[in-house]
């Protein structure tokens, strides 16, 4: 028999289902309710069965959720809510992972049960993987408790935890059922975990709008002064760039070289580890964007006073755009090497020749970079000399 060769494009039909609430669980408990019941089988005495997990720093919000889904009929919940610890921390330790996986097969979860997550990004990684590799998919509902997954991550299709000390090394794609960004949720964030969140806002409007980037600059004060319009519209606005990027872009799972959502990132990657995370991932992504800004406008025409500006944003913001952990800067780009590495292939960096219109480049110019980063550091320095001064 001859040998063939068959090639078939294919697509599958998946939904990404996204819900804004104001209090989740109270006046507008229905959205969640209507998402868990939306594929109900109809089977006479079969309940729709759900694990929920939560992250412990938001332990009151999650037990008002879990007594609102106490009260439906066609709902069973598996013992009580799963409390964990949120942060880096959580996805760097493979127990947490294999503890979620005892509690699903313990409970005898099929991919028709529904997994029902509430906290950080950290948090909704490891909960999230957990559910993509049981039963190769358990529906995942999210519903994102910091600025920074509700902004970004929460509406990803990424799952991931740490491994060998790299990060978001053992991972999957999968599409959670459906997110809810509640905004009653992130009243209680400390300051400093809610205005790192919008440095992912920042981000994505320097790669998609121009105008959006405008805006979050005058707006910069109010939303570091928690101004609630000014914070929903920010948060709005970064969700939905990022998930047209993901439903509309043509590469939800990342199979190309390219990953302009990663704008920023091959530094902060690399700095989190570096300091043991005690910076956080927001931070971080600032202090990379504003660095990328600046090597933008050395290698490819992005306008300086551009460059600047993202920096004025990200400080209005309260924002860090240094850290110790930048020096040596040899150290600092390892992480070329190790993001070449997660992408595979050759190296793939998104930078900008003008805001809303990134170039992807394969090469880094090491002088140049280091050029960027020193720009960087003399700005903080003189930045903290004033502030000192005045």
């Amino acid at each position: 028999m001859p040998s063939t060769s068959i090639d078939i494009e294919f697509s599958a039909p998946l939904t990404h289902r996204l819900r804004t609430t104001d209090d989740v669980a109270g006046r507008d408990f229905d959205v969640l309710k209507d998402v868990l019941t939306l594929d109900n089988l109809d089977v006479p005495g079969t309940k729709i069965r759900v694990l929920m997990v939560g992250e412990s720093a938001i332990k009151s919000q999650v037990n008002a959720i879990q007594k609102r889904l106490e009260t439906c009929s066609e709902i069973e919940l598996v013992g009580q809510a799963q409390m964990v610890d949120g942060g880096e921390s959580i996805k760097s330790d493979e127990h947490v992972l294999r503890g979620l996986l005892d509690q699903i097969h313990d409970h005898s979860l099929d991919r028709r049960s529904y997994i029902l997550a509430i906290g950080g990004g950290a948090m909704l990684d490891t909960v999230g993987f957990a559910a993509s590799i049981a039963h190769r998919g358990i529906r995942l509902v999210r519903i994102p408790s910091t600025v920074l997954a509700q902004a970004d991550s929460g509406v990803g299709v990424k799952n991931a935890i740490n491994y060998f000390r790299k990060k978001n090394w053992v991972g999957t794609f999968a599409v959670p059922w459906a997110v809810i960004n509640d905004a009653s949720i992130l009243t209680t964030l400390p300051d400093r975990e809610f205005v790192s969140g919008f440095s992912e806002a920042v981000k994505v409007s320097l790669l998609k709008d121009p105008q959006i980037f405008e805006w979050l600059c005058t707006s910069a004060v109010a939303i570091r002064k928690r101004q609630p319009d000014v914070v929903g519209q920010a948060i709005d606005a970064s969700c939905r760039m990022h998930l047209h990027h993901i439903t509309s872009g043509g590469d939800p799972f990342e199979i190309r070289e390219a990953r302009p959502l990663d704008f920023g990132h091959w530094s902060a990657h690399r700095l989190e580890p570096l300091t043991q995370y005690q910076l956080l991932h927001g931070e971080a992504v600032g202090m990379g964007v504003a660095i990328d800004c600046l090597y933008s406008a050395i290698q490819f025409g992005f306008p300086e006073s551009d460059a600047h500006r993202v920096c004025d944003c990200l400080a209005a913001m309260g924002m860090p755009l240094w850290d110790e952990a930048i020096d040596p800067v040899d150290r600092l780009l390892e992480g070329l090497e190790e993001f070449r590495q997660h992408l595979g292939g050759r190296l793939t960096i998104t930078m900008l020749r003008s805001i809303g219109d990134p170039i992807n480049v394969h090469q880094i110019d090491t002088d140049a970079m280091k050029q960027a980063i020193e720009q960087l550091r003399q700005r903080c320095l003189t930045t903290a000399g004033d502030s000192n001064g005045g």
